[in-house]
C-alpha cells in the first residue's frame, strides 16, 4: 500500500486513503466510503486488497456518481446508469479467489436485514485491474483455502450452467486447470511464486467466465448464509458445491465430467458420469486435507424458509443453472447442510 501510494505521488497525482473495510462490507461502510469520495473528487478510485474492499469501492463508485441514487437502486440488476462521469476505477488484487477485480458484481451485506445482496452492472466492472503474485505472498492458509475452491466454484458453475460461449468455456478450463495443479501447493508453501501466479490466474480465468456465464445455486444459497450468520463466503461455495453438483445429478455430468478431463481429475477414457464424479470426489478430497469442513453448523432450522426465500430470488430466474429448483427443494439442501445431530433434532 505505501508503494502504491508513492508511485502515484510521484506521479504527481494528489492521493487520500480511505482504510477500514470489514469483511462482507455493510451498506453503511458503503455510504461512508462514498461520502468521503464527494469531499475528495477523486479523478480515479483505485481499490486494493481483498473481495471485500474492491466489492465495496465499487458501490461507493455508485454512489459518488450518483449521490441521488439509494442502495435499493444499485440492486436492480443490470439497471445502472453510465458510470466514469467522475471517475474511472482501478482494482489490485491482493487474493485469489472472488476475481472482482474483472467482474460486473459487488456483493453488500444488509445487516439490519441479515441478507447479502449482489450488485450486478456491467458499469461496475473496473477500468484495470492489476493482479501480481507477490501482493497475494503472505495470504494466511485458511484465506488461501477459502479463496481458492471460490474461484473453483465460479469455474465450474459458469461452465455447468446454460449460457456458456466459447470464451467462458475456455477461461472455465483454464481457470480449473491451473487450480487442481497449484491451489494445494499454494496452500501448503506461500512462498512458491508459481503457484501463487498460477492461482491468481485461475481467479482471473474464472472471474472472465462467471462475469458472463453467471453462477448457480451454490451462489444463491451462500449468499444467504453469508448475510444470516456471517460465514465467509469461500468457505460457504467450498462446502456447498459438492452437494449441488451431486442434486444436479445427470442433468450436468456431459458438462463437469468434460471440464474434469480437462482439467485432469479424470482420465480421458473415463465417461461423462465417471469423470463428473470423479470431480465431486476432488472437491471433497481437497476441502478435506485444507481442514474445510463437510457441514454448516450455524444453520438453524427456523431460519432455513427465509434463507430459502432469498436464494431462491436472488438465482431465479437470473442464474441459468442446469436443475430449476424451487423454495422446497432448495430447503432441502440447506437441511443437508446442517450436522448430523443438528439434523435429528431439528
Amino acid at each position: 500500500l505505501d508503494r502504491a501510494e508513492q508511485y502515484l505521488k510521484e506521479a504527481g497525482m494528489e492521493v487520500e486513503l480511505y482504510e477500514g473495510i470489514e469483511p462482507d462490507p455493510s451498506v453503511e461502510t458503503v455510504m461512508k466510503g462514498a461520502a468521503a469520495m464527494a469531499r475528495f473528487q477523486p479523478d480515479w478510485i483505485i481499490a486494493m486488497g481483498g473481495g471485500s474492499p474492491i466489492d465495496a469501492a465499487k458501490a461507493m463508485w455508485i454512489k459518488y456518481e450518483y449521490p441521488e441514487c439509494t442502495f435499493e437502486d444499485m440492486c436492480k440488476v443490470f439497471g445502472l446508469p453510465k458510470l466514469r462521469r467522475k471517475a474511472h476505477f482501478c482494482a489490485v488484487s491482493s487474493t485469489s479467489g472472488t476475481a472482482t477485480e474483472v467482474t460486473a458484481f459487488s456483493i453488500i451485506t444488509d445487516y439490519s436485514k441479515g441478507i447479502k445482496y449482489p450488485i450486478a452492472d456491467f458499469e461496475i466492472t473496473p477500468d484495470v485491474a492489476i493482479v501480481d503474485p507477490e501482493l497475494a505472498e503472505t495470504m494466511p492458509k485458511k484465506l488461501v483455502a477459502h479463496t481458492g475452491m471460490d474461484a473453483m466454484t465460479h469455474a465450474i458453475e459458469a461452465y455447468i450452467g446454460r449460457s456458456t460461449t466459447k470464451l467462458t468455456r475456455a477461461m472455465s478450463e483454464e481457470a480449473a486447470t491451473r487450480i487442481v495443479r497449484s491451489l494445494y501447493t499454494a496452500y501448503e508453501n506461500g512462498g512458491d511464486m508459481q503457484a501463487r501466479a498460477d492461482m491468481l490466474r485461475a481467479a482471473y480465468c474464472a472471474g472472465v467466465s462467471f462475469t458472463r456465464s453467471y453462477v448457480g445455486y451454490v451462489h444463491g444459497v451462500a449468499h444467504s448464509l453469508g448475510g444470516q450468520y456471517g460465514v465467509p463466503h469461500g468457505l460457504a461455495n467450498a462446502v456447498i458445491l459438492p452437494y449441488f453438483l451431486d442434486a444436479y445429478g445427470a442433468a450436468c455430468h456431459q458438462k463437469l465430467g468434460r471440464l474434469a478431463r480437462v482439467a485432469h481429475v479424470a482420465p480421458e477414457s473415463a465417461s461423462d458420469r465417471e469423470a463428473a464424479e470423479a470431480f465431486i470426489r476432488w472437491i471433497r478430497e481437497m476441502n478435506a486435507r485444507m481442514g474445510i469442513p463437510e457441514k454448516i453448523p450455524q444453520i438453524r432450522t427456523a431460519d432455513i424458509p427465509e434463507m430459502a426465500r432469498h436464494a431462491a430470488r436472488e438465482s431465479n430466474p437470473l442464474y441459468p443453472v442446469p436443475v430449476l429448483m424451487d423454495e422446497r427443494q432448495l430447503a432441502q439442501m440447506y437441511v443437508q447442510l446442517m450436522p448430523a445431530k443438528k439434523e435429528e433434532n431439528a
